[in-house]
């Protein structure tokens, strides 16, 4: 069995003082029977590291148990290193949950736990993080903004930006540029609402139900603060939540208003998603990207 790399072992021995350790496929088990997941990045990968260790421990604030617990993070040093290519390294350490799919039952708990809790949870800053977090490997454009209309305008514009230095999608950022200047102002500015606290890459594959608990778990995040129903758009894109958990969301917290404007936005929030995957996974969510830009600058032409 494989050992568990001597930091690994002293950020969890810093908790746990007298356990031994086991190496498992997907986990670390100690004695004492509690599990931990454990990561060592590469020497580019200090900011993710520290991305999603910042919205874990936001998460966890706002609603214990909903996402892993964060247990250490770091830099492995010249004394800690195995080696002198360790040194610089991130390294990472939350508690290790041992999770199957979400059922009917742990998706009612999630939007219940999302909308009284996590969505509950208001920044003092304004909108956006304090660092910057990635929504797959996409670094986000986050920062603190006054308002949602200049915090969504600045995440929208950074995709395109992005795609724009790529090449190939002349066409598809100049109506980005578009959807920034004419429907964000729209369906975004008239908005009266709160900075709340957003998982922000939540689609099914990063959620799921503890199997000791039932209760619902997600992981993986690309937070910031922002409009609650942003945290919607990739679960309605790519499947895997039953509608009952969208029904459930809105019991406890209801559609923003101007209420018949919630589809145009979800379409907004959507196009985010559409145009990051362009960015990651190429043209073959190009198409999807240019139907939602249609149909918002049909609906708010200049």
């Amino acid at each position: 069995m494989a050992a568990v790399h001597p930091i690994i072992s002293r950020a969890i021995h810093a908790v746990e003082p007298d356990v031994f350790l086991q190496k498992r496929p997907s986990h670390i088990q100690s004695t004492s029977g509690k599990a931990y997941f454990a990561k060592v990045g590469s020497l580019d990968e200090v900011e993710q590291f520290i991305a999603e260790a910042e919205a874990l421990k936001a998460m966890h604030l706002a609603a214990p148990g909903l996402a892993p617990r964060l247990v250490d993070l770091g830099v492995i040093a010249k004394d800690a290193a195995e080696n002198d290519s360790d040194i610089g390294r991130p390294y990472f350490v939350s508690e290790y949950k041992n999770m199957s799919a979400l059922t009917d039952a742990s998706a009612k708990r999630l939007a219940q736990r999302l909308a009284t809790e996590m969505h509950a949870c208001k920044s003092t800053h304004g909108f956006g993080f304090a660092v910057p977090t990635f929504c797959g490997r996409t670094k986000q454009d986050n920062g603190w903004y006054d308002s949602w209309e200049a915090c969504y305008d600045a995440l929208l514009g950074g995709l395109l930006s992005k795609l724009e230095a790529n090449g190939g999608f002349e066409e598809l950022c100049r109506k980005g540029n578009q959807v920034r200047k004419s429907v964000i102002p729209a369906l975004l500015g008239p908005l009266a609402i709160q900075p709340v606290l957003l998982h922000g890459d939540l689609w099914s594959g990063n959620t799921g139900t503890d199997e000791g608990t039932g209760e619902p778990v997600i992981f993986d995040p690309s937070a910031y603060y922002g409009h609650n129903e942003a945290d919607l758009a990739i679960a309605r894109i790519f499947g895997g939540f039953p509608r009952s958990f969208f029904t459930t969301y809105h019991q406890y917290l209801p559609k923003s208003e101007p209420e018949d404007q919630y589809e145009l936005r979800g379409d907004l929030y959507e196009l985010y998603h559409y145009l990051n995957h362009t960015f990651l996974f190429g043209k073959g969510y190009a198409g999807s990207s240019k139907a939602k830009m249609d149909k918002l600058l049909t609906a708010f032409p200049d």
